[in-house]
């Protein structure tokens, strides 16, 4: 009876470390989404896609941003192993300056913080540059 219980014992401990195996991966297409240089005012929506690549279900419990003119939107529900899903991003592209922005993302994944990068210039046609009136001569102006 000693040795049945002690067989039973040592086969839930070797299945709960088996279970235990099973994690959820994220992997990205691209870490980074780099808008170059845009127009003021125009669409600043972009999406990073992943893949769940391991083995239990991922559920993104959080996703932040570095400041508050970039708003990301996580999935709401788990993503299966297998399946992909996307992370939005939106810019606030109505503010002229470089964008350098870090979204972090929070996980039950193997890696459970990731930090994903948007970059580019925002850029206002209709105003001129400093730099093209600095070229002018004073007699010119």
């Amino acid at each position: 009876m000693k040795q049945l219980i002690t067989i039973l014992f040592i086969g839930l401990i070797s299945f709960s470390v088996n279970a235990q195996d099973k994690v959820a991966k994220i992997e990205f297409k691209s870490e980074t989404i780099d808008y170059g240089t845009i127009e003021k005012g125009s669409n600043g929506v972009r999406v990073f896609e992943f893949t769940n690549t391991g083995e239990a279900p991922l559920i993104i419990s959080k996703v932040s941003s570095s400041c508050g003119c970039t708003i990301p939107k996580k999935p709401e529900g788990p993503i299966l192993p297998g399946a992909t899903g996307k992370i939005e991003v939106k810019y606030d592209t109505k503010r002229v300056n470089p964008i350098r922005k870090t979204i972090t993302v929070i996980s039950n994944a193997e890696t459970p913080t990731v930090a994903l990068k948007i970059k580019g210039l925002v850029v206002d046609s209709s105003k001129e540059s400093v730099l093209d009136k600095k070229k002018k001569s004073v007699i010119e102006q």
